[in-house]
């Protein structure tokens, strides 16, 4: 092997990419536990705009979240053709409801590029990079940031 596919190997991560809101989104692959089927969920009242409810997950209570809804994309039309993308962020799991998942990523870092907007509120954007793939450009998501919780600072 040599220096410069050592060198390559070294500067890529893999990603998984997937529809919310009929918008592109790739999280690392890292962050992923599992890739489930939609099922039912048991609502909580009071609960955040996004979240849909709590789901048993092998003896686990998980919240699960709307992502376009999170990311202010409206709300997703549930159906059996939905899938829920059950995510690590730091010590908390939790499932994300998305369109669609559709395909590992190995992506040399190099070509992720920036995130050129600002957030009007000054604080840590989820959008930590865009990926473009073929003809389009997915966005790459922070997890920490987007889940990060009131008064809570992305890690």
């Amino acid at each position: 092997m040599s220096d410069e596919e050592t060198n390559d190997r070294g500067n890529t991560t893999e990603f998984v990419s997937l529809s919310a809101g009929d918008q592109g989104f790739c999280v690392p692959i890292t962050s992923i536990r599992e890739i489930r089927r939609w099922s039912q969920v048991t609502a909580l009242p009071f609960a955040e705009d996004s979240v849909l409810g709590v789901m048993n997950l092998r003896g686990a209570v998980i919240p699960i979240v709307d992502l376009a809804a999170r990311l202010g994309l409206g709300t997703t039309e549930i159906g059996a053709r939905n899938i829920v993308v059950v995510v690590a962020i730091g010590p908390r799991i939790m499932g994300m409801l998305v369109d669609s998942v559709s395909e590992i990523l190995s992506v040399n870092t190099e070509t992720i590029r920036p995130n050129p907007t600002i957030r009007r509120d000054g604080g840590a954007s989820h959008v930590t990079g865009l990926l473009p793939v073929d003809d389009i450009m997915l966005r790459v998501l922070d997890l920490d940031a987007l889940f990060a919780r009131e008064g809570e600072e992305a890690a």
